[in-house]
């Protein structure tokens, strides 16, 4: 993902998530520790952008920051095959953990997740801005 790239995502990230949609200045912030920290990337059909993904890394420890597919081109892998990027970059950069929060009200994302082998670590009681719980996950790189 690049600069370039942000008014299309952020069309997608407010379409997404309408109650936590993050600014246009925090992902400017976001592409900015790219690649020292950060690794962002786009989903294209065509040259349209329909999802979009990013990792925050340091030391052993890897977090996904965010996921999201357009809504008429998810159950296509698309999500799948994004978070499948951000591990590899994750063993790329030495991780061993990949941790990441998921809305409770969300099972299809959960089971996303759950195929790529994040287990359910913790809740965290209202962290959305809805009020809305989000599930704590983490992957061991290393099993």
């Amino acid at each position: 993902m690049t600069a370039d790239d942000l008014p299309a995502v952020m069309e997608l990230e407010r379409e997404t998530f309408p109650a936590d949609a993050w600014s246009e200045g925090m992902l400017r912030g976001e592409l900015a520790d790219q690649p020292r920290t950060r690794h962002y990337v786009v989903a294209l059909t065509g040259d349209r952008i329909v999802g979009y993904a990013g990792l925050a890394a340091a030391g052993d420890q890897a977090d996904v920051q965010t996921i999201a597919v357009s809504a008429g081109h998810r159950r296509a892998g698309i999500g799948g095959a994004m978070l499948a990027e951000l591990l590899a970059e994750a063993v790329r950069r030495g991780a061993r953990s990949v941790f990441l929060e998921v809305r409770a009200d969300n099972p299809e994302a959960q089971a996303v997740y759950d195929r790529f082998g994040f287990e359910r670590i913790g809740l965290r009681r209202g962290y959305y801005s809805d009020g809305t719980d989000a599930i704590m996950m983490k992957k061991d790189l290393n099993a």
